[in-house]
């Protein structure tokens, strides 16, 4: 039985397409290996968006060399966004690889590994408008949360994202498909699915659209929090709302990338909404789901954002209160069309202005936490903590981590009462253990 090792880099859709390229070699008879030394194939499962994922990938690359050197005969490959992102230098760069394989082109691999010579060498490089996947086994890691994917690819071409260069149109699965597989996840004892999608809430099939489907999984037996991530705000209607608001299943937390602060700077990244828009929408979301638990992505440094776009940044910041947020500085994408534009934020100055923003979120998010103190939270139990011993981790609703003393078995519910809170973690003591 030929034997594979898979590395993966990027965000939660990377790990979901791990999980299913596992299982579609699986089924061709290829068996996971935890160890590149002991493998007959190594893949490096990649990513596109930011610069600092191609040089850590990179840098990979080499240190596996050397595997292939002692085994000529082991098969490299990169698979993913980066595949596609790079097709054209990416074997300039690391003559070692093998083979590049592209977001639409994960089921060729088992023919791609096992031929001496691939033949075409852009077959799996190829884009796929109705490439979904959907009949495709998939090898998911055990535990409490399982990740779905629900549609791939992006119609939305901001103009700092390559995502709709290397992952294509937005194609959605068979809403029937998708619950069935929700069901199956809930026989395996799974308690919490994420549906993802790079516009997840622009699903739509055959008549389901994404209220639908989130409807219909909430009320699948056994299924205690239903998630998804990451929704356009251009997309989030009313009836997704309401399905948030009226089924208990689906949690009172959402990622909703603002990324910039400034109407100006919107515009040029092609966003679609104005920030008052925004604010609407998160009043309308904190209407609806009282307590819901917000997040968001921020980019700084785009070009031509000055010192007045910045502060509208750090205001909306002040004015939203993110119980989290993901900060990032802008780094251009080639093929994008900020790429073209002039880089004319200097690097110590993006710097500076990302530092100040992890400051005051790091702020907000501590002072957030600090509201829970003396409340009772629902704890979906993940497994030990990593620290004291003997104490275990989870998730409340909202997506917050708790720890608390133990015993507590994976899957189970138990209600914490808050007796600490920092910026990141929520801890106590167990109040109440339910069995889920």
């Amino acid at each position: 039985m030929p034997t594979v090792y898979i590395e993966t880099y990027g965000c939660q859709m990377n790990v979901a397409d791990t999980e299913l390229i596992l299982g579609h070699l699986g089924q061709h008879g290829w068996a996971r290996v935890e160890r590149p030394e002991s493998a007959d194939a190594i893949l490096l499962n990649t990513c596109a968006i930011r610069e600092h994922a191609e040089a850590r990938v990179l840098g990979r690359l080499g240190d596996l060399a050397r595997h292939k050197a002692a085994r000529p005969e082991v098969r490299l490959g990169v698979t993913g966004c980066m595949a596609q992102h790079l097709r054209d230098t990416l074997r300039a760069r690391a003559p070692h690889v093998d083979l590049l394989v592209g977001p639409d082109g994960y089921r060729h691999l088992p023919a791609l590994l096992a031929a001496e010579d691939p033949g075409d060498p852009h077959i799996g490089l190829r884009l796929g408008s109705d490439e979904t996947y959907a009949d495709l086994p998939v090898a998911r890691e055990p535990g409490v949360r399982a990740w779905v994917t629900v549609m791939r690819g992006c119609d939305r071409f901001c103009t700092f994202c390559i995502v709709p260069f290397v992952r294509g149109r937005e194609r959605s699965l068979p809403g029937p498909v998708l619950i069935e597989q929700v069901r199956e996840l809930a026989r395996a004892g799974v308690r919490e699915v994420v549906f993802l999608g790079q516009t997840v809430n622009a699903y739509r099939h055959d008549g389901w659209d994404f209220a639908r489907l989130l409807r219909e999984a909430a009320a699948i037996d056994g299924i205690l929090r239903v998630r998804f991530t990451s929704p356009h705000p251009a997309e989030m209607s009313d009836a997704v709302i309401d399905a948030m608001a009226d089924c208990p299943a689906v949690a009172p937390q959402l990622h909703l990338p603002v990324q910039c602060g400034s109407d100006r700077v919107l515009a040029r990244m092609a966003r679609d909404y104005t920030v008052a828009e925004y604010e609407a929408l998160v009043a309308r979301l904190r209407d609806r789901v009282p307590g819901i638990a917000l997040s968001t992505d921020v980019i700084v440094g785009f070009p031509g954002e000055d010192e007045e776009d910045f502060a509208a940044t750090e205001s909306l910041l002040r004015r939203v209160g993110y119980d989290s947020a993901f900060l990032f500085r802008y780094s251009a994408r080639e093929g994008t069309r900020a790429a073209r534009w002039e880089d004319d934020v200097p690097g110590p100055e993006k710097q500076r202005r990302l530092e100040h923003l992890i400051a005051l979120q790091e702020s907000i998010a501590a002072e957030r936490n600090r509201q829970w103190l003396g409340a009772e939270v629902e704890v979906l139990v993940e497994g030990p903590a990593r620290r004291p011993d003997g104490w275990m981790s989870g998730k409340s609703p909202q997506l917050k981590t708790v720890v608390f003393p133990g015993p507590a078995e994976p899957g189970s519910l138990v209600t914490v009462r808050v007796e600490a809170a920092t910026s990141h973690t929520l801890s106590g003591s167990a109040a109440v253990r339910e069995v889920a």
